[in-house]
């Protein structure tokens, strides 16, 4: 049997759910006005760029999907672009999210509306694009990927931990501890 290159991934995407779920219920709380710790969203926008996006996304961009590029799978009109499109949407969702949390904590009022409606945007987006890369997109790659790239890719993935050794503890700890309230 191949060593499998997508179950860190699916790993990763369960403390990414997590914090989404926390941001969905934090979202609403806002909605209900009944929610104002505004350090929170700012939290969790370093959770989403750091532990999701440049920790995360960065082994499906820069190891994953080359790989699957340079064994066949065409780069656009693929699912490799349509993920990748989904990244930067994401990226632009958690901007506005950043932006609303910086107003409201600085204690300008009327970011709320802006806050709930890029979290919410955001949270969605990334429930369906999870659920899309762990039902399609990983066993697809695991089909594909012949087993003579699969040890080069296990070792960038140990890699790009070593260059972000404190992630999964430090974001696993920062979910622990909002879940936690």
């Amino acid at each position: 049997m191949s060593e499998n290159v997508t179950q860190v991934m699916m790993d990763e995407h369960q403390l990414i759910l997590r914090m989404i779920t926390l941001v969905e219920q934090n979202s609403a709380r806002v909605r209900n006005n009944d929610f104002s710790d505004w350090a929170f969203f700012i939290d969790a926008v370093d959770f989403i760029r750091n532990y999701a996006d440049r920790y995360h996304h960065a082994k499906e961009e820069d190891v994953l999907f080359v790989e699957l590029v340079k064994n066949g799978m065409p780069e656009k009109s693929s699912p490799i672009e349509a993920m990748l499109m989904e990244h930067d949407q994401g990226r632009a969702l958690v901007k506005g999210m950043e932006s609303a949390a910086l107003t409201l904590q600085a204690g300008e009022p009327g970011g709320e509306k802006e806050l709930v409606e890029n979290a919410e945007a955001y949270a969605a987006l990334l429930r369906g694009h999870i659920q899309k890369e762990d039902t399609i997109l990983y066993p697809l790659s695991e089909r594909v990927l012949p087993g003579g790239v699969r040890g080069r890719m296990l070792r960038a993935y140990e890699e790009a931990d070593r260059r972000m050794a404190d992630a999964e503890p430090r974001y696993r700890t920062m979910v622990e501890r909002y879940e936690a309230v």
